[in-house]
């Protein structure tokens, strides 16, 4: 992968302050307050309906705030929304794909969405070359995207995520669909980003995945976040003090579950 430029490196990857979002009574998000560092894997953890979806599709300008502001490397995704989104990439949990188009179709497709590579066709399709090779892909570039695997077509998405080498990468549950092999594919990338300057933001249910590769985490519970911080500070925060055996797991369900549902869990765990 070629190297990444940081335009604001000085800026924090991803910024928000005073984030809401109201659908008519319902509070879904709740005055939220985040910051993402450079070179930072940045988990996004919540029980289902807390609030994460609607956080990351305002991240990512797919919905309008009721409130707050988001800065995407430096750039107010309110007042300067073009340069905010040209250095993100969204990487959502269910594959939206031209089922029509083939794989090599479908990234020159979005190359032209982004307006890159426009004056430079040979370096574009060297660009989508490298990335099919990278996610495993390279035989299928020709076949029409209905023919592909869910994985596959998870992969090819994540291909049209970094067609534009983003600063950010913003992933809602990124092992969905993906195999083993899959899976390792897409943590070594989120390693090699960070080390390069980039950032991610992910959201994701699998527990085990944020505790090998995030660096802080944050979790949200009922349109609030409730605790913010490394593995660490968040078993202090749970009460849990310095027992470095306490998985993300029990920390979790300390955090977001009742006592009673606490000792339910436990008793059926045997």
């Amino acid at each position: 992968m070629s190297a990444l430029v940081i335009r604001n490196p000085e800026a924090p990857a991803l910024e928000v302050r005073g984030l809401k979002k109201h659908y008519s009574a319902i509070e879904a998000v709740r005055g939220i307050d985040l910051k993402v560092e450079r070179g930072e894997i940045f988990g996004f953890l919540g029980p289902n309906g807390a609030g994460k979806t609607t956080t990351i599709r305002t991240l990512v300008g797919l919905l309008q705030p009721t409130a707050g502001d988001i800065f995407l490397g430096g750039f107010s995704l309110k007042d300067d929304p073009v340069e905010a989104k040209s250095i993100v990439g969204f990487i959502p949990d269910r594959p939206f794909l031209y089922e029509k188009l083939t794989g090599r179709e479908f990234l020159r497709f979005i190359a032209g969405l982004y307006r890159v590579y426009d004056d430079e066709p040979e370096t574009l399709e060297e660009r989508i070359e490298e990335l099919l090779r990278f996610f495993q892909l390279e035989e299928w570039g020709d076949e029409l995207v209905e023919a592909y695997s869910h994985g596959m077509k998870q992969r090819l998405v994540m291909s049209s995520a970094l067609l534009h080498d983003p600063e950010i990468i913003i992933v809602d549950e990124p092992m969905v669909g993906l195999d083993p092999r899959g899976a390792r594919l897409l943590k070594n990338l989120f390693k090699e980003r960070v080390r390069g300057g980039g950032s991610i933001f992910m959201s994701t249910h699998t527990l085990a995945v944020a505790e090998e590769l995030c660096d802080r985490i944050a979790i949200i519970q009922e349109g609030e976040l409730i605790a913010e911080g490394t593995l660490q500070e968040l078993r202090i925060r749970a009460g849990m003090g310095d027992d470095e055996a306490a998985r993300l797991e029990a920390v979790f369900l300390k955090l977001t579950t009742d006592e009673e549902m606490i000792d339910v869990v436990d008793a059926i765990r045997g």
